[in-house]
């Protein structure tokens, strides 16, 4: 059953807020789309890139708005309006106060950076379940609710603020003490997690990426500040506020975050870890291949060994800020953190495996960015003895330098590549792929020759496993675990994942799924 809270009590939450009609109306429900609007709910009306909310308001008043947020000037409105300086910071708390302040009630764990958020934000829950704490998880993919997970969309970002309060409440609900919450740049900079109370900070690194909406690396990086800057503002809990940021001492992102916490009031701590020997937290001793790997910890000159099923050293990174997360942060024992971070089996779609029985590898991962690509590729290359072949594209109207970036990198690092869809969006798809050959021949790459366009993405999967032989290694990249692709303005079903299996059922000649259908199928 839905809350209810008077209109009243809400605007107690916004200091600031022009009030020039509140009324004593119960509100059911808070939207920030007018097509969602139900009677009863508060409608937000925000002002963004393409769409102006305001203009909705008339939309959602017929729907049953009992009354309306927004930031303009606005006069004769037949439900109560509310102006406020800061739309979305007013949802957020909006949002919070409907739910009754969820993360007030909980431990909350905030993870992001560029690349590596998804894996860390469940190496944290799995720690946490191997310490027998009852906690939630919110991530990119779902929302983790005891032994319910729901669907947080198709694509890739942090869920809306009144989803994500409607969560954390759930938890509250279901009786959990602690929550993870992924964060992106655009869930921080919209401030969809404002309002989440977070105790302990976690950053992954900062690398290229979305600067198509940021406008600049400078003003991302601040982005990913933001949620450092909210360990200062949460509320006083009960069992006190650990304030922790953990920062990784290997990223260039370092001395900026490094300073932005030390500047903070109340004081936030903050501890490092990476490779880097100053760091608080430091890996040594690495050994990664096929079946996981093992590595050692050292924390106050004491060494802690550590085993992960995950492989890469870059896994390795985000386990350490997993592993000073829990330790430093929550203050548990290395023996239980290291026995969470050994008993996670894996990500869907990163770095997931995918075997029918052929005689060569075949792996579907995420990796979207310059960095996260060569990172990938890098641990492709430990993984086989022979052939590394990649399949990738890069996304339309989104960062254009990096569709050339993510091309160097594959032709410096894989011996085939294969350039295809993802996303091309309203985009001319061939325009993308042009522009992504001409960065993979700026490094040597012939095509027809050691790369290959081929502009839908099911075709190209068959492609590269056609070139493999054994003992090779065929990794898909960009798409993971979605389970969309945009063409146009329409999302048409997609899993990478799906696509492999039946391209390699197509090859073996066993029973195995159809392959998704995509438009470009329809231009071969």
């Amino acid at each position: 059953m839905m809350p209810q809270i008077r209109l009243a009590e809400l605007v107690k939450t916004l200091p600031g807020a022009y009030q020039p009609n509140v009324s004593d109306a119960a509100i059911t429900g808070i939207a920030l789309d007018s097509r969602q609007v139900q009677p009863g709910h508060l409608f937000v009306a925000l002002e963004g890139g393409n769409t102006d909310g305001h203009r909705f308001i008339p939309d959602a008043i017929r729907r049953g708005a009992a009354a309306v947020i927004g930031t303009q000037d606005l006069n004769d409105l037949t439900v109560p309006y509310l102006r406020v300086v800061d739309g979305r910071r007013a949802l957020a708390q909006l949002s919070a106060a409907f739910y009754g302040f969820p993360a007030r009630k909980l431990r909350i764990i905030g993870v992001t950076g560029t690349d590596g958020k998804t894996t860390t934000t469940n190496l944290i829950y799995s720690i946490l379940a191997a310490a027998g704490i009852k906690a939630g998880m919110i991530s990119t993919v779902n929302a983790q609710i005891g032994e319910q997970a729901l669907d947080t969309g198709f694509h890739v970002t942090t869920p809306e603020a009144p989803d994500v309060q409607r969560y954390l409440a759930q938890m509250v609900a279901a009786g959990l003490t602690h929550a993870v919450l992924e964060a992106t740049s655009h869930g921080l900079e919209q401030q969809r997690v404002a309002a989440c109370e977070f105790d302990v900070a976690v950053v992954t690194n900062i690398t290229h990426e979305h600067l198509d909406y940021h406008g600049s690396y400078r003003a991302y990086r601040e982005a990913k500040g933001r949620l450092f800057s909210e360990l200062a503002v949460t509320f006083v809990k009960e069992g006190g506020n650990p304030r922790l940021a953990v920062l990784n001492r290997d990223d260039e992102s370092y001395p900026y975050l490094s300073e932005l916490v030390s500047a903070l009031s109340p004081p936030v701590r903050a501890v490092s870890y990476g490779w880097h020997p100053t760091a608080d937290i430091r890996a040594e001793s690495i050994v990664s291949g096929p079946p996981g790997m093992q590595f050692t910890v050292v924390h106050h000159d004491r060494r802690h060994p550590v085993e992960s099923r995950l492989v890469g050293e870059y896994n390795a990174s985000n386990c350490l800020a997993a592993l000073a997360a829990a330790v430093e942060g929550l203050g548990m024992d290395w023996e239980t953190a290291a026995a969470g971070v050994a008993a996670l089996e894996g990500i869907p779609g990163r770095m997931e495996t995918i075997d029918l029985g052929q005689d060569f590898a075949a792996i579907v991962d995420f990796a979207h960015t310059p960095n996260a690509l060569r990172r990938a590729l890098e641990t492709a290359r430990q993984l086989t003895s022979g052939r590394v072949i990649a399949v990738f594209g890069s996304a339309g109207l989104r960062d254009r330098e990096k569709r050339r970036m993510m091309a160097e990198v594959s032709a410096e690092l894989a011996d085939l590549t294969v350039l295809t869809a993802e996303d091309p969006r309203t985009e001319s798809l061939d325009g993308i792929l042009a522009e992504m050959a001409a960065g993979a021949e700026s490094r040597g790459g012939i095509e027809g020759e050691t790369f290959w366009r081929v502009p839908d993405r099911g075709e190209a999967i068959r492609f590269a496993l056609a070139l493999a032989r054994f003992g090779d290694l065929v990794i898909a990249c960009g798409k993971g675990h979605e389970q969309s692709m945009c063409f146009g303005e329409v999302e048409y079903p997609w899993d990478d994942r799906t696509a492999m299996r039946a391209a390699l059922a197509e090859k073996l000649g066993i029973p195995g799924p159809g392959m998704p259908y995509l438009p470009t199928q329809e231009d071969r």
